[in-house]
């Protein structure tokens, strides 16, 4: 007897997911898993993902484990945060902001800056709402806007001129014009990251008193990214645009732990402004994560307490500093032109004259992206160092603009960036 050939019907896809997966670039495949340390030659050195290779203080640490010895700290905190924790941001923070924060009503502690930024989003933002991004962008900006129904608005910053032979961070700038044309009925909110990442820009003080006449004229949200205020370099001065005139009532400023101390997997961070912003911004948070790390909280506050006393920002500038010159000086060696950051930890690095065969074997997922994509693998597997694509950081209107640079992270320790520095001395046999 025969036997009857059931046909199976494909379930794969019973139930469409939401749109807004697409809408905020979270379904294709990023940049992070593209340039995957599996993806690369086991010895890659890898300088693309923008986290440390070292631990954190010493100090920071222990007070981590003190607060695992401990009881309180092993259980849910407050959704505001740990009031130990609090009460060092506003004894850290307050004197830099002028002013006598309220632990209750003005600090929120969020898990990690980036989810801090995703409560405010779903705090404020109606379907439909515009947040004005400067290009290019941290990544994570966009699908937190999109998933809350934000609309992202462009405006990019533009590059140095060709004729500037030795550029820094300053030389990328904001037309003001462009800023003020992006701004419909529509708008909502602006994002300024300062320090930049990934340019490294230093925001001057009359570059934020532009941005907050736009925001004050239509009556914008402004959330003021400053995850790397701690990594300000050659004098240079961290303004904080929630100090200008009229600012700190539409203003929230963003802070991590991760970033001051070495620390980024610990996922805490911290959201300063007025009460108007916070506590809509807590109740939303409350719903999404509810609270925050404990035991680590307690850490975080130990190394604000004793930050000032140990003089540790002062050292670790200078650390950074001395980390930044093992990039430059190797890409001074080569006559590669690259923008020097004021601040962050993040190198750009024109790459418009690193040549590499058309046939050179691509995988897949580098074909059909911009020409950075491409530069940046071919230095990988070639030169034995990983870099970041920067057209990942615009849209593709403006992607063309990124296309010209990789990112070089340099939050590594001075033997691994010594290495590296070794190895891209190799990149004068492809220019």
């Amino acid at each position: 007897m025969a036997t009857a050939i059931v046909e199976k019907k494909d379930r794969s896809k019973l139930i469409p997911f939401s749109s807004r997966l697409k809408e905020g670039r979270a379904l294709a495949q990023d940049v992070w898993s593209i340039f995957n340390a599996l993806n690369l030659p086991a010895d890659c050195i890898n300088l693309g993902q923008g986290y440390m290779n070292f631990p954190p203080p010493a100090w920071v640490t222990e007070a981590a484990e003190e607060a695992l010895r401990t009881v309180a700290p092993n259980h849910y905190s407050h959704p505001k945060g740990r009031i130990r924790l609090r009460e060092a941001i506003k004894k850290f923070y307050g004197p830099q902001l002028g002013r006598e924060l309220d632990v209750e009503s003005e600090i929120l502690v969020t898990s990690g800056a980036n989810e801090g930024q995703y409560s405010v989003f779903t705090a404020f933002l109606e379907q439909g709402d515009e947040v004005i991004m400067f290009e290019p962008f941290f990544d994570q900006y966009l699908p937190s806007v999109t998933f809350n129904g934000g609309k992202p608005v462009y405006v990019p910053l533009h590059p140095p001129a060709h004729d500037i032979s030795k550029p820094t961070s300053n030389d990328w700038t904001i037309d003001i014009a462009e800023l003020r044309r992006a701004v419909t009925p529509r708008t909502k909110m602006i994002i300024v990251n300062t320090p930049h990442n990934p340019v490294g820009k230093v925001f001057t003080k009359k570059e934020l008193e532009e941005i907050a006449a736009v925001a004050e004229e239509f009556n914008l949200l402004v959330m003021s990214d400053e995850v790397y205020d701690c990594l300000v370099f050659d004098g240079k001065e961290h303004i904080r645009i929630a100090n200008l005139p009229g600012m700190w009532d539409r203003t929230v400023t963003v802070g991590s732990a991760g970033k001051a101390f070495a620390a980024t997997g610990w996922r805490v961070g911290w959201l300063i402004g007025p009460a108007s912003i916070i506590q809509p911004t807590l109740a939303a948070t409350t719903r999404i994560v509810f609270c925050t790390n404990s035991p680590l909280q307690e850490a975080a506050a130990s190394g604000l307490e004793q930050a000032k006393e140990r003089q540790y920002f002062e050292i670790q500038r200078a650390e950074y500093a001395e980390r930044r010159k093992i990039l430059v000086d190797v890409f001074d060696q080569l006559g590669l032109k690259y923008t020097l950051p004021e601040g962050s930890y993040f190198i750009l690095l024109d790459i418009s004259n690193v040549k590499f065969p058309d046939d050179y074997p691509f995988p897949k997922s580098v074909l059909g992206r911009g020409r950075d994509f491409r530069a940046c693998w071919f230095i990988a597997m070639e030169i034995g160092v990983s870099s970041i694509p920067v057209s990942e950081f615009y849209c593709e209107e403006h992607a063309n603009i990124g296309e010209a640079y990789a990112r070089f992270a340099f939050c590594k320790d001075v033997d691994t960036l010594g290495k590296a520095a070794e190895r891209l001395k190799n990149l004068k046999n492809y220019m």
